[in-house]
């Protein structure tokens, strides 16, 4: 297993992953299945802004991603990312999603962020349990924001602090 910063080359891999829960699930709120340009694109504009993209890989094939974005545009939320997770539908159950996470929320904590949100469509268990393993806590549900597959969905917002002091100015 190896785990590493994405590049722009991985998207091919990545839209493999992604596109199977944006096609199959509503996990993801998209619902059309998105092209490797537009995800090398996502990929570049996230590390650009000085966030990780990581991917997990074992024998060359990438196995899941995980990567930050900013969690709102205004200033004062700058301290703030929203987190996301997905592996391959086989490499579930086994470990992976929380060698992302750990790896993720540790460059995460490492550039002085004080807080990662993790937002879930609910209900999915497992993503849940992964977040609550890693340390987050439930602090909001909105209900029926979103509607696919001929259903409203809910979404719930895990969050954890990584920094519990003021940055230094």
């Amino acid at each position: 297993m190896q785990l590493r910063v994405a590049t722009p080359d991985d998207a091919a891999a990545i839209v493999a992953i992604y596109n199977h829960y944006v096609l199959n699930t509503c996990i993801s709120f998209e619902e059309q299945a998105v092209g490797a340009p537009e995800m090398a694109q996502r990929i570049a504009d996230i590390l650009s802004a000085g966030l990780p993209w990581l991917v997990l890989e074992d024998a060359g094939v990438v196995l899941g991603y995980a990567y930050a974005s900013k969690w709102r545009v205004r200033h004062a939320y700058r301290y703030a990312v929203e987190s996301s997770v997905y592996l391959a539908p086989e490499a579930g159950g086994k470990g992976h999603g929380s060698v992302l996470y750990a790896a993720l929320l540790e460059r995460l904590t490492a550039s002085g962020l004080h807080l990662v949100i993790g937002g879930i469509a609910l209900p999915n268990p497992a993503s849940i349990a992964l977040h609550e393993k890693m340390g987050f806590e439930k602090v909001a549900q909105f209900r029926e924001v979103g509607y696919k597959y001929g259903q409203w969905l809910d979404v719930g917002y895990w969050q954890k602090v990584l920094t519990p002091d003021s940055p230094s100015a």
